[in-house]
Formats: structure tokens, C-alpha cells, sequence
């Protein structure tokens, strides 16, 4: 019986610009998974519950991003930092193509490592994230809710963003609270969070947004592989209709929308969403 544990699968690697930790388990194509931003993340926080079902398939890589978990804090723009930590540990390791899942921040960090380096992915599946506002307000609910914790670091704020997430109020649990309260509040989490969630830079992207609405969709036409979107309907931090423009601009591009389901689909729809994602990348 493999042992899908956080121990066992724990693995560092050293890049030029710092240390990165990742998880490794399984066999098979390469698959990285790219988490999501937020109070408290890191990538065994996104997707430990579906590493088994993934892990039967593919040798599956479950990075922490510069600045979260037990990585290195790395200076820079956060997108293009963490893009290059995810081409950088398929170097490290001698892997030259693989599938990448992301959510939220990993999606659009996947949409940017697809598009930059084509001929080093296969499948691209993103959960929420990529996109642009089309007929909700920017920022969503979940993001202005996210900010106020970056700016007042409190467990009020904490479960207030952590509801925002999901559709269901009862995934929202004590143990979930205490494990994210605690890794949000350490210094450097925090800091990483501060850096791309205060009020300041929110509201940077906001205005960035109103004078150049294209500058966030103008990569995606250049993504040459296979693209599943995968969509909560009740998503209140990247809502639907930020699905609309990168399903019309990525060439080859789907779209699954799970009802009753917020920002976090891999773990409020758990089954349905392995087993459609291991048909997506499993299909010839």
C-alpha cells in the first residue's frame, strides 16, 4: 500500500534562486500541481486528498511556490517568480514534458508556463483563476476579503475569507481554521501574502486592469496544449464569467462547470473532478 503521507512524499530541491519543496508520489507521465494564494496555502493544503487518485496514473509533483510552505521566499513579480520555480523543478528533475493542474494563482501560473514554454506541456487543466471579469465587479467578493486579511491579520478575517471559498459552510471546519491560521500567520507566509494582497496592490491591479483590460487574456492565445477549464458555479473569488474569454481564446479549449461549488473545486467536488480531469489527461 503506498504511503501518500506529507512525510513520506516531502522532497527538496535547490534552484539558483532559492529551495524549493515539493511532494512526489506515483509513476508514470509527469503531472506538477500548482496550488492556489491565499491565507495559509501551500500545495499539500490544494490537493493531499487527490494525490492517490492521481498518483495511480502519473508521477504526480506537488510544488510549493516561492514563499509558501517550506520554500524559499524569492524577490521578484510573483507570477513570473513562480512560473520559473515551476519550469525550474521539471529541470532539477530531468523532466522535459509534463500535464499541469492549477488552481486560482497556480492556474495562471500554468496558462503563463503553457504559453512561454509550449514544448514542455501536454495537458493544461486550470481550476478557476485565468480570465477576466466580464459582468461580476473586480475585485470579487473572496479577493476584497482576502485583502483585509493581508492588511489586519486577524482568525475573524481568517474564517471570513475561508467561507468565501466554498459553497458548502460546513467544509469550513475548526481543524481547517487552526492548520491555516497558523501557517498564515508565519512570517514569512505572511509577508508573501502582504506582498500580493495588500490593499495598495490590490488596488494597483484593479487600475491596471481599467486602463489595459486584454494585458491578463494577451498570453493565452499562445497556449498550444490541450486545455480543460474547470469552474465552480457559486465561485466567489474568480467568478463564471471570468470563464468566457480565455474559453474563446485558448485554441483548444473545454469548459466544466460543477454546480453547488465554490473556488476550491478539487476538494468541494472531489470525485467528480478526478474523474473527469483523469479522462481529460488521459485521453489520446
Amino acid at each position: 500500500m503506498p504511503d501518500f503521507s506529507f512525510e513520506a512524499t516531502s522532497r527538496f530541491v535547490d534552484l539558483p534562486e532559492g529551495r524549493l519543496h515539493y511532494h512526489e508520489a506515483g509513476e508514470g507521465p509527469a503531472l506538477l500541481l500548482l496550488h492556489g494564494s491565499g491565507p495559509g496555502v501551500r500545495g499539500w493544503a490544494n490537493f493531499e486528498k487527490n494525490l492517490p487518485a492521481f498518483a495511480g496514473s502519473f508521477r504526480c509533483l506537488i510544488i510549493d511556490f516561492p514563499g509558501y510552505g517550506d520554500s524559499d521566499a524569492v524577490a521578484g513579480e510573483p507570477m513570473s517568480t513562480c512560473a520559473r520555480a515551476a519550469i525550474g523543478l521539471l529541470d532539477a528533475l530531468g523532466i522535459e514534458r509534463a500535464h499541469l493542474i492549477g488552481n486560482s494563482l497556480g492556474g495562471v501560473v500554468g496558462s503563463l508556463v503553457a504559453a512561454q514554454h509550449p514544448e514542455r506541456v501536454d495537458r493544461f487543466v486550470s481550476i478557476g483563476g485565468i480570465g477576466s471579469n466580464v459582468f461580476s465587479p473586480f475585485p470579487a467578493e473572496g479577493l476584497r476579503l482576502l485583502s483585509a486579511f493581508a492588511e489586519d491579520p486577524t482568525r475573524e478575517r481568517l474564517v471570513d475569507w475561508l467561507h468565501s471559498m466554498v459553497y458548502d459552510p460546513a467544509l469550513v471546519t475548526e481543524e481547517l481554521i487552526e492548520e491555516r491560521f497558523k501557517q498564515a500567520t508565519e512570517p514569512k507566509t505572511l509577508a508573501t501574502t502582504q506582498a500580493i494582497y495588500s490593499k495598495q496592490m490590490l488596488g494597483a491591479i484593479t487600475q491596471g486592469r481599467r486602463a489595459n483590460p486584454t494585458a491578463a487574456l494577451a498570453h493565452l492565445a499562445n497556449i498550444k496544449a490541450p486545455t480543460l477549464l474547470t469552474w465552480g458555479r457559486d465561485d466567489r473569488v474568480t467568478p463564471l464569467d471570468g470563464s468566457l474569454m480565455p474559453m474563446r481564446i485558448v485554441p483548444n479549449c473545454e469548459l466544466h462547470v460543477f454546480p453547488d461549488c465554490g473556488h476550491w473545486v478539487m476538494i468541494e467536488c472531489k470525485d467528480a473532478f478526478e474523474s473527469l480531469v483523469l479522462s481529460f489527461l488521459e485521453r489520446s
